[in-house]
């Protein structure tokens, strides 16, 4: 029960959300990560739609994690350091705004946490570019279609998950052996 009472929720896009989907999945705490649509104006929409980038849509996860094994702030640190929150509405070779570098907060905590941490990142000089990652509350957001569940885990020998997400995963395995579940 107690374990329950600390379950929070935390929703982040940046790129294409089989990548950070195959990230989250792996933190010591994270007990669900569910790729999805937020940030537009269209209601229910397609992967079709999505891609098209005229929905305002951007693909996104949505993490439930229990706050008393990993925090809000370890969850940001975690995205900040895993995808590239310097380039507009581009990840890679994926590009529009579907793709954008997004913090969608729940609470005003998550807000000030999210505006802290970026405000902080940007006068370390962690990144050399300024960072371009938008902080917006969540309005709505749409579970993507079942097939984008699970991706990698269930497409490893696809070609994207072996030269796209599989480098990313080894990677944030390598720098956050810490945080990983067993």
């Amino acid at each position: 029960m107690d374990s329950e009472i600390n379950l929070q929720k935390a929703t982040f896009g940046g790129g294409c959300f089989w990548c950070t989907e195959a990230i989250f999945q792996a933190v010591k705490g994270v007990s669900h990560v569910e790729s999805g649509y937020a940030g537009g104006n269209v209601k229910n929409p397609s992967y079709r739609e999505v891609c098209s980038g005229l929905t305002g849509h951007a693909e996104v996860i949505q993490i439930t994690f229990n706050h008393g094994i990993v925090g809000y702030e370890q969850l940001l640190e975690i995205f900040w350091n895993t995808h590239d929150p310097t380039t507009l509405n581009r990840q890679g070779a994926d590009e529009g705004t579907q793709y954008r570098s997004v913090v969608f907060y729940h609470t005003d905590e998550q807000r000030r946490l999210a505006e802290e941490y970026k405000k902080q990142l940007q006068t370390s000089g962690t990144f050399k570019d300024p960072m371009v990652t938008e902080i917006s509350p969540l309005n709505s957001y749409y579970p993507a279609e079942g097939y984008h569940q699970n991706y990698y885990v269930q497409n490893q020998n696809q070609g994207y998950c072996q030269f796209v997400i599989r480098p990313k995963v080894e990677k944030f395995r390598k720098k956050y052996s810490e945080k990983l579940t067993g």
